[in-house]
């Protein structure tokens, strides 16, 4: 009988957003330099570079009334990825005047502009929930979150902007 991988079993993860002092404190508590946030009525953009080995560059919309963050990695030429956006399912929202606050809920989706759409972590979901990091209400709101998602962009030709447009939110990138 074969064994299923182990979970990585975490709490789920938070950051804040600083737009005054332009920090993103990331889940692990570091503080890190932000260049840019731009806020519109419908979430708040942040561009920083990343001393990740993978990438170098991130930037992130945080998407509260659709329960996302849409990020556009900007990797090494050594670890290119087959992926236009990597989106996390969870809550965003505004905590201060120029503060928000970001809790993942553990799914994520990888976006393939014009192919498809993948749904990644629902073992981390199921995990966390039997673990009790999550109620159940907060796993449902996840799986619906994902879901909806999903259909938007498949119904959309599998654009997740053209989706976003439907919603009247014109995100833009550097």
């Amino acid at each position: 009988m074969t064994r299923a991988p182990a979970v990585d079993l975490h709490r789920p993860k938070v950051e804040y957003f600083n737009i005054d002092e332009l920090t993103n404190i990331d889940p692990k508590g570091f503080v890190r330099q932000v260049e840019r946030y731009h806020v519109e009525p419908w979430g708040l953009y942040m561009a920083r570079t990343s001393d990740h080995p993978e990438f170098h560059y991130i930037e992130s919309w945080l998407l509260p009334t659709v329960s996302i963050r849409a990020t556009v990695f900007h990797f090494t030429p050594a670890h290119l990825r087959d992926q236009d956006y990597y989106i996390d399912i969870g809550t965003f929202m505004q905590v201060g005047p120029k503060q928000w606050k970001s809790v993942d809920h553990y799914l994520d989706l990888v976006v393939r502009q014009g192919r498809e759409v993948e749904l990644l972590d629902v073992d981390e979901l199921l995990a966390a929930h039997s673990a009790g990091y999550l109620t159940l209400t907060e796993a449902q709101d996840a799986i619906r979150s994902a879901t909806a998602t999903i259909d938007g962009i498949a119904a959309h030709g599998h654009n997740f902007e053209a989706w976003l447009a439907s919603k009247d939110i014109k995100l833009s990138w550097m």
